[in-house]
């Protein structure tokens, strides 16, 4: 998981260049703001402490949905507009390969929405560890995802 810090840091590097140029764009960068914020409250990760006690079952839900809401504006509104502009243009910034990964980076977000939220707070404690590492791996993939599809954007 903390492996993952790298990827999550560029966050801020990808915000202050690239930020105020494209509304999308800046919404975006702000709702994967928080969605690494919360990510590493929940995983007790800097600059944040790990907890004694687990967090509620509450705050593992909350942080789902944000999860989803994320993953589905960059699926459903963000991506397609993206590959819009690039389609004007005879374009495609991103290779098959790449679009793979973010089918792959979708399908480990969307499943631990889907295991998390219908748990109770007594079954999800053994693994919640284990599940959040690989919601900050496929996270850290997904954003340099979205880093190159925001540079190529912005320099197009």
């Amino acid at each position: 998981m903390l492996d993952n810090l790298a990827h999550i840091s560029q966050e801020a590097l990808t915000k202050d260049k690239w930020g105020g140029q494209h509304k999308i764009i800046d919404k975006w960068l702000e709702d994967r703001e928080h969605l690494l914020i919360d990510y590493c409250k929940l995983s007790g990760l800097p600059p944040f402490k790990k907890s004694q006690t687990l967090p509620s079952i509450d705050e593992i839900k909350a942080f789902s949905g944000l999860l989803i809401d994320y993953v589905s504006a960059g699926h459903f509104e963000i991506y397609e507009e993206i590959a819009a502009t690039f389609e004007n243009h005879g374009e495609d910034p991103l290779t098959p390969y790449w679009r793979w990964l973010i089918i792959q980076t979708t399908d480990k977000l969307v499943g631990f929405n889907d295991k998390y939220e219908v748990i109770s707070a007594d079954e999800f404690h053994d693994k919640l560890d284990e599940d959040l590492s690989v919601v900050g791996e496929a996270l850290a993939t997904r954003i340099e995802l979205e880093d190159k599809l925001i540079h190529s954007l912005c320099n197009e």
